[in-house]
């Protein structure tokens, strides 16, 4: 499985911890970005984990920011992208479940390193449902702009 994590300046420590987490668990992961603690505006790397989702290199995407809150709005602008800022596993299964969330975003300021650990491994672990979540999901791709 092919995982693409970014961040801004505030997520980047999380960041970092993830995406060691993942390669040693044995996943594919594409980091871009930020690679430091220097500011710098989170739509960037939001938009550019995002595309590669879309244009099919990525299957999932991790984002983190400070509260996980702008990563995800910008996130879920982008047609096909369904994004799910979750603070706990059970958040996380859910989102995977009932929504089919292809990007999870993180807030840094929010959830420790070990706590974001367990929701990283739920939400890549869990299956979309289906049934009477397909349609669901298929009227918010309906909408204008997703």
């Amino acid at each position: 499985m092919n995982i693409v994590i970014g961040a801004d300046h505030a997520g980047y420590e999380l960041k970092q911890y993830v995406g060691e987490k993942l390669q040693h668990a044995g996943y594919e992961v594409q980091d871009v970005g930020t690679h430091s603690i220097d500011s710098v505006d989170y739509p960037d790397y939001a938009v550019q984990a995002c595309e590669k989702i879309i244009h099919g290199e990525a299957d999932y995407g991790i984002l983190v920011c400070g509260s996980g809150i702008g990563v995800s709005i910008t996130a879920n602008k982008l047609k096909g992208i369904r994004a799910a800022n979750c603070l706990t596993v059970e958040m996380a299964e859910l989102s995977r479940k009932h929504n089919n969330a292809n990007v999870l975003t993180l807030g840094a300021r929010l959830v420790d390193k070990q706590t974001a650990e367990a929701i990283v491994e739920a939400f890549l672990a869990t299956v979309f449902e289906g049934g009477r979540h397909e349609q669901r999901v298929a009227k918010i791709h309906s909408l204008t702009g997703c």
